[in-house]
C-alpha cells in the first residue's frame, strides 16, 4: 500500500529537519559513536536505549543515517518548549504514561512501523533516569520484539544529560557517546507476562553491559515518586 500524503509529508519534514539538525548535533555534541554497523541498512529493528536526557530521542535519530521514530512522554511535548519543539520536529510518538489504553495504542503504532520495515526507538525505563543509574525496564519493548519478530539493538547513551540538564531551557555543548550493541532476537509468546518480563530483563542486561551504569531493580517512575522527583 502506498504511503498516504500525510505520511509522505511527515517523512519529507523529517528529512529536512535531519539535514539541518545533524550538523548542529555533531558540532554541539562531538559524538563518539560505536557499533553503528549493527544498524541494518534496511528492514525493521528496535533501538532500546537508556534514558539520561529529554533530548535522547532527538539526538539519536539526528546522529544515525536511517529514519528512527521514537516514543516520548506527553510531558516532553507540553512541559518544556525546547524539548517539545525537538520532539515534534523529530517525529516522536507521544505516550501518556498514566493511560494503559494510550500506551497500547502507541505500541500498536510502533508495531505497524516495524512491519513496514522501519526503525523504532524506545526507552524501556519509561522515564529519564533521576540519578544516572539504569532502572528496571518496562515490558513494552519485549511485547514489540515478540509480536513483530524485529531484532532489538541495545543502545547505551552517555553525556546527553549534560546537553540539556534538568531545569535548563537552552541546550549547551557537551561531548556525548553512543554505543550500539549487536542485534538480539528472542523466542517467546508476546501474550505471556513471563516471556515479556524475561525478554525485557535480558535487554536491560545488554544495555547495562554497554553503558556500565549501576542497575537498580525498581522502576524509575517509582523511585521518582517515592523521592518527590519530577
Amino acid at each position: 500500500m502506498a504511503d498516504s500524503p500525510m505520511i509522505q509529508e511527515s517523512s519529507l519534514l523529517y528529512e529536512v529537519v535531519k539535514f539541518a539538525a545533524a550538523p548542529v548535533a555533531h558540532a554541539m555534541c562531538r559524538p563518539h559513536i560505536s557499533g553503528a554497523s549493527h544498524v541494518p541498512r534496511s528492514g525493521p529493528a528496535i533501538l532500546a536505549a537508556n534514558h539520561l536526557s529529554v533530548l535522547d530521542s532527538f539526538l539519536l535519530p539526528a546522529l544515525l543515517p536511517r529514519h528512527v521514530t521514537f516514543t516520548a512522554k506527553t510531558e516532553y511535548f507540553e512541559g518544556n518548549p525546547v524539548s517539545g519543539f525537538f520532539m515534534r520536529l523529530g517525529g516522536s510518538l507521544p505516550i501518556d504514561r498514566e493511560s494503559a489504553h494510550a500506551a497500547q495504542a502507541m505500541l500498536d503504532a510502533a508495531a505497524d512501523l516495524l512491519e513496514q520495515g522501519e526503525l523504532f526507538g524506545i526507552h524501556p525505563e519509561g522515564t529519564r533516569s533521576p540519578d544516572g543509574r539504569l532502572y528496571r525496564g518496562k515490558i513494552g519493548v519485549a511485547w514489540l520484539t515478540l509480536k513483530t519478530g524485529a531484532p532489538v539493538l541495545p543502545v547505551a547513551l552517555s553525556g546527553t544529560e549534560k546537553v540539556l540538564p534538568v531545569g535548563a531551557k537552552v541546550p549547551r555543548p557537551a561531548r556525548i557517546g553512543i554505543t550500539i550493541g549487536a542485534p538480539m532476537r528472542f523466542e517467546g509468546d508476546y501474550t505471556k507476562a513471563r516471556d515479556r518480563r524475561r525478554v525485557t530483563d535480558e535487554i536491560m542486561q545488554a544495555i547495562q553491559k554497554l553503558s556500565g551504569q549501576e542497575y537498580v531493580p525498581t522502576y524509575a517512575a517509582s523511585h521518582k515518586a517515592a523521592n518527590g522527583v519530577s
